[in-house]
């Protein structure tokens, strides 16, 4: 795998604009990241997790009649859906969550639109004993009732965001400067691509 350099740029791309309170945070991601990313009783624990608590490997379906209709090509369907959670999101959330309990953290924070991203974060937090925060448009927060009772039911604190246009953007936002104030015994498990490296 490529990695960055200590700029946490790939070529002329990447890059990391944060606050400075952040720098020191990141750094100690980056290293955590390097440390465990190497060590086999951490990438066991997360190699048994997504085998016994999220289903991995996925089943591969082979959709026969969809097949057929598309002029005999062979066409198979990743049942990510089948994972813990319903979604692919727990992929990202079981291995960022142990990372985090690995760091000493107590607390983490997310941002989601649809909910599914926060629904995996609550449910990886409740697995691991450590709090959540999981920061959601006031606008997704209405359309998406369901994910919401969801991350409540999984002990989660879901806060509505009503600045600006009300959605995954401004979430984000909040979940930032939350970060910013509570650094020292928070992790973001961030859920969309955006973001400073690592």
């Amino acid at each position: 795998m490529e990695m960055p350099d200590e700029r946490g740029h790939f070529g002329p791309y990447g890059g990391i604009f944060v606050a400075e309170t952040l720098m020191e945070a990141l750094q100690e991601l980056r290293e955590a990241y390097e440390k465990y990313l190497v060590d086999p009783e951490f990438l066991a624990e997360l190699d048994a997790d997504l085998q016994h608590y999220v289903g991995r490997p996925s089943p591969i379906y082979h959709a026969g009649r969809l097949s057929r209709e598309n002029g005999g090509a062979q066409i198979y369907l990743k049942r990510e859906d089948l994972n813990h959670t319903g979604a692919h999101k727990v992929n990202n959330t079981i291995g960022q969550a142990l990372l985090a309990k690995r760091m000493g953290k107590t607390r983490i924070i997310a941002e989601t639109g649809a909910g599914q991203h926060g629904v995996a974060t609550a449910t990886v937090a409740a697995r691991l004993g450590l709090e959540c925060v999981v920061y959601m448009g006031e606008v997704d927060v209405a359309r998406q009732e369901a994910n919401v009772y969801r991350m409540r039911l999984l002990g989660a604190e879901v806060r509505s965001v009503s600045s600006g246009s009300k959605t995954l953007k401004d979430a984000l936002n909040e979940a930032m400067r939350d970060w910013v104030a509570t650094v020292d015994d928070t992790f973001y498990i961030i859920g969309t691509v955006a973001g400073p490296h690592p």
